[in-house]
């Protein structure tokens, strides 16, 4: 019996934990489980998997999740330093299913000796990969990707050491845009982006599946979870969604990593590892019923997102820090109507090209943060005059 806390419960991924969860309650029991703001959401979740602590970031809505458990004897909270006491609970395992830079200082502090991180935040890697990875063997606790590209990989890679192998690719499924030409995807409209032709996600990571900024960031976090060079690392379009990762080793053989479009899949192999648990509810993957399954190269014209993000790579320093941060207001002023989606990279590009120079590698979470603050400042002067989403 393994105790579990769930970072972002209320998210895609946290949905997918919760009911994997559920599905295998004899196996896990649930601490703490925390959401940004969704109360009722969350108590639902606490509720169902008979939660010990639960606990909302913005501080406002606290007292409706104190309401909404109240006579339950499941204990709440609101407010970061909440979220941060909710980490310190007892936990064998902590789900980190945060998104974007708000999970970065969560996270790290989740790091305790002998916990395992089911890491789905890409932006404590991609915002601090150096200092979180360093952090993680100094305590001795182990990073399980829960990504479903990056846990393909993590399976196929086995024990095999990194110098045995070739490269690394990562699949992207091409999200809704892939046959679209340049001019109509510079002019998508939010509806467009979140119309993803596989995944069910939130607003923000479909936006990036839309730019392949995702696969872009997700390149970034290999890089610090299995230590390849950029050199070393691909990017291939599979709309089918069923190939992960290929593991690509120096004498010529090829590992995959294949199994049906769910969540599920990854949580479950993260909580039960290194042993595996059989699920009654995760999708089976039927080839045969699949067909055929194709791979193309992505197009750098169209999706130049994933060129920037690969740059910053070879970049390092603080540049990967920079690009995601001009990412998360440029995709947020996207989705409030404020630019058009054409302008998600220029945006980008102009912050990253400001700040050159400025920072160096952040040597922990405090200076991840200082430069995340400095980003979103340069990339928020870069936008049109009116209201924005930030």
């Amino acid at each position: 019996m393994r105790t579990v806390t769930v970072l972002g419960a209320t998210g895609s991924v946290g949905s997918a934990a919760c009911a994997v969860l559920k599905e295998q309650s004899r196996h896990f029991r649930v601490g703490s489980v925390v959401a940004h703001r969704d109360a009722a959401g969350l108590a639902r979740i606490a509720r169902e998997l008979n939660a010990s602590f639960a606990v909302v970031a913005d501080a406002s809505a606290a007292q409706d999740l104190a309401i909404a458990l109240s006579g339950t004897g499941i204990r709440t909270g609101g407010g970061p330093a909440a979220v941060l006491d909710a980490v310190e609970e007892p936990a064998d395992i902590v789900v980190a299913g945060i998104a974007g830079a708000a999970g970065l200082a969560p996270t790290y502090a989740a790091l305790k000796r002998g916990r395992h991180i089911a890491l789905a935040n890409k932006e404590c890697l991609v915002c601090a990969g150096e200092a979180f990875m360093a952090r993680a063997r100094a305590v001795g606790a182990t990073i399980l990707p829960l990504d479903s590209e990056h846990n393909a990989l993590f399976q196929a890679l086995g024990d095999a050491p990194a110098d045995s192998v070739e490269k690394m690719i990562l699949t992207a499924s091409g999200g809704p845009f892939r046959t679209w030409d340049a001019g109509r995807i510079a002019a998508a409209t939010p509806a467009d982006a979140l119309n993803h032709p596989t995944w069910s996600m939130g607003a923000k990571i479909s936006t990036d599946s839309a730019s392949l900024m995702n696969k872009g960031l997700e390149l970034i976090e290999a890089h610090h979870l299995f230590g390849l060079g950029a050199d070393r690392l691909e990017a291939v379009v599979h709309p089918q969604s069923i190939v992960h990762g290929l593991v690509c080793f120096t004498d010529g053989s090829v590992a995959a990593g294949l199994a049906a479009p769910d969540m599920r899949v990854p949580t479950l192999h993260c909580l039960a590892w290194p042993d595996r648990l059989p699920s009654a509810g995760n999708r089976r993957l039927d080839l045969a019923a699949a067909g055929t399954l194709t791979f193309e190269a992505p197009d750098p014209e169209r999706f130049p997102c994933l060129a920037l993000a690969r740059d910053a790579l070879r970049a390092g320093g603080a540049a990967p820090t920079i690009l995601n941060a001009a990412n998360e207001v440029a995709v947020a002023a996207f989705l409030a109507k404020a630019i058009p989606f054409g302008d998600i990279p220029a945006l980008v590009a102009r912050t990253l090209e400001q700040m050159a120079g400025r920072h160096g590698t952040p040597a922990g979470v405090e200076e991840a943060l200082v430069v995340d603050a400095a980003a979103r400042a340069a990339t928020r002067a870069l936008l049109p005059p009116g209201p924005t989403a930030t």
